[in-house]
Parts: structure tokens; sequence; C-alpha cells
């Protein structure tokens, strides 16, 4: 397919994304949403791919979702740029060492816009010495070309060869804000429109001198930018992997007026009712905030009822979703107290049914 047709065939398919999704919120009165479109090639920062031995030769594999059948991958259009680059060279070095190759069913690539590489290999045996030692060599290769670090997993075993994490820099508004994205944790694999949804959210809070509160803050992405428009914030994530990046990045970027704590969702709505105390508060004193914007971005299933009750109290609500069908049922019960401000779309996977959706609601005035 050439550039041209493939870009044909990315604009057809975002505009139908866009009918859908104009469908799916008209019975809330919501205004057209913007539009964020994505590069139609190269803006994936993570590839999975299964290794498969044949004779002599060893490669990437991926498989049709439709028919289940493999297929050789030398290169990957969706990823990055240095994800094609480095995929072709590990692999011709891989199949010549034994020690490395033999067992290698899986190999995981993270990256980001600042070319940082965490490359992950996964086996179906126990790493020795050995193994350690050739990986080692394999990394001193690979670094005179790439910012790399390996990793080895076997069954209860990691072998971290030399950091497990990324140090990610994203453009937001013309500052750059530096975020750890671990291996295996969530990060947003769409960089580039990940910093549109950033400079979404903080062209649609208002300037205020009141706090902000986010709901499955991850490792931080959007508590962090957003630190700037409001007096403080507090962050809540459950996974642990998350909750230490999100402190690494708080401190690599100097900021000082963000918390994150690690709480559900669920959890938090109970200590902010008065139902339960965490020993994982201590020190923060809840009664201090003034919060006047909450931001959720929760997983697939969307917002539980606990949840969704808690913050129609708070006079704006930024939600973003990676379901706008579940975003939908959230928005029969919000939209009794708010009225949709803006919402936007935001195509992180693109040639996908996929789609990333930001939503402003507003208290609605009293009668």
């Amino acid at each position: 397919m050439t550039n041209e047709q493939l870009n044909r065939e990315y604009t057809k398919q975002l505009e139908a994304k866009a009918a859908r999704l104009t469908k799916l919120l008209s019975p809330f009165d919501a205004p057209n949403p913007t539009i964020f479109a994505s590069s139609p090639k190269h803006y994936r920062m993570r590839a999975e791919f299964r290794v498969w031995h044949e004779g002599e030769d060893l490669y990437h594999i991926m498989f049709d979702q439709e028919t289940k059948q493999k297929y050789r991958v030398d290169q990957l259009p969706a990823a990055c740029s240095t994800i094609n680059k480095v995929m072709a060279i590990l692999i011709d070095e891989v199949r010549n060492i034994p020690v490395l190759r033999r067992k290698l069913f899986q190999v995981d690539y993270l990256c980001g816009l600042s070319e940082e590489l965490v490359i992950s290999l996964l086996y179906h045996k126990q790493l020795e010495d050995e193994w350690e030692e050739a990986a080692r060599e394999l990394k001193q290769t690979l670094s005179k070309r790439f910012n790399v670090n390996l990793i080895g997993r076997a069954r209860k075993q990691k072998v971290v060869i030399d950091q497990d994490f990324i140090v990610e820099t994203l453009p937001v508004n013309g500052k750059t804000f530096f975020f750890k994205h671990t291996e295996n944790s969530f990060t947003q694999p769409n960089a580039e429109v990940n910093c549109s949804m950033i400079e979404w959210a903080l062209s649609v809070c208002g300037d205020t001198s009141a706090d902000l509160l986010e709901l499955y803050c991850g490792a931080g992405n959007f508590s962090l930018p957003l630190a700037q428009k409001f007096r403080k914030v507090i962050g809540t994530e459950i996974a642990k992997p998350s909750v230490s990046a999100a402190q690494y990045s708080i401190e690599r970027n100097n900021i000082d007026n963000v918390d994150i704590v690690r709480l559900s969702a669920e959890e938090f709505v109970e200590a902010m009712n008065g139902k339960r105390e965490f020993e994982r508060l201590k020190g923060i004193d809840l009664s201090s905030y003034d919060f006047s914007t909450v931001l959720v971005d929760p997983p697939r299933a969307g917002l539980d009822p606990a949840s969704t009750s808690m913050i129609q109290a708070y006079d704006e609500i930024v939600y973003i979703s990676c379901n706008p069908e579940t975003l939908a049922n959230n928005l029969k019960q919000l939209c009794q107290t708010h009225f949709i401000e803006a919402c936007a779309l935001f195509d992180q996977f693109p040639f996908t049914h996929h789609i990333e959706v930001g939503v402003k609601l507003k208290r609605r005035a009293e009668p």
C-alpha cells in the first residue's frame, strides 16, 4: 500500500470512528467532538512478538486475528522507528548465540519519544549465569547504536540488565515532562496522541486556585502536567509499580504540589466519606483539600456506581475513557447533574475499532 493509499484509508476509518462517537454521545447533547488524529505509521511505543524457530532460522511472528494463522514479521509499520530499527539487529544477534536463542518464545519492546528502549526476552527455561553473561554482551553490542536495557523472564524469574524502565520525554505545550515507564506496567502506547490528550485536558481545565483529584492516575500521565493548573493535586492508583514510577517522575520534574497514594478508586471513596482510615494516607489531610475538579481515567469497565456518585459532587469532571460504551453508561448518571461542555476523540489505535475519548462535564446551574 502506498503512503497516499494508507492516508486515504486512515482518513476513512477515522471519519467512521467520529460518526460512531457522535451517535453514541448524541443522547447527552454533546457538542461535536474535537478529533485528534494519529500518524498512520510508526505510532506505537510498545510491541510484542512471539518468536518462531525454524531450522537454523529465527524470526518474529504475529497471529492474524481472524484466521489465527501465524505470519512472519521483519518490520512492523505500526511500531515506532526505533523499534523497527532494533528488532532486525536483535534477532540477528540472538540467532547466533545458543544460550540466548534456546527456549526463547517471545520478545517485548518498550520505547519512547526519548528513544530509550527496554527489550524483554521471555523463555521456557530457567536463566543461569551463562545466560546473563551472554545477555550483557548482547546489551553492549546493541548499545553501540541504541540506548537500551534488557530483561530476561522465565517462570518466577526476572533478570534485569541494567534497568527495567525507560525515561520518556513528552512535549506538552512547549514544556518537556519526564516520565518513568516501567516494563510490564501500563503506559499510553501512542506517545504523540498521548501528548494531545494531556494538552486537551489542560485546555478544558480553567485556571483555578482550587485542587484536583485524579482517580486511576497510573504513573502520573495527567497528574504531573495538570499540577501547573491547580493549587494541589492528589492522585490515586492501586498498582505498586505505577505509584513508584509516579513518585520518581514527580522528583525528576521538580514538582512539589502532587501526592500519589496507593488506593483504589473504591477505597478513596470510602476514605473521603469517612468510612475507613488507611495507613497509606498517613500524613495526608484530606480535609485540607478544596477539590473543584476531578479527572478519571478508568479501565474498560468504566466507573463503579459508588465512584460515579462521588464525582458528581465536583463542579468539573474530566473523564478520559478507553471504552465509549461504558462511558455512555456512566453519562446516564453524570448528566443528571452535569452537562458535557467539551468532548474529543483521540485516535490512539489507528486501524482498529478502539476509540479513546475525553469529555469535560460541568455542573448544571441550580433552577
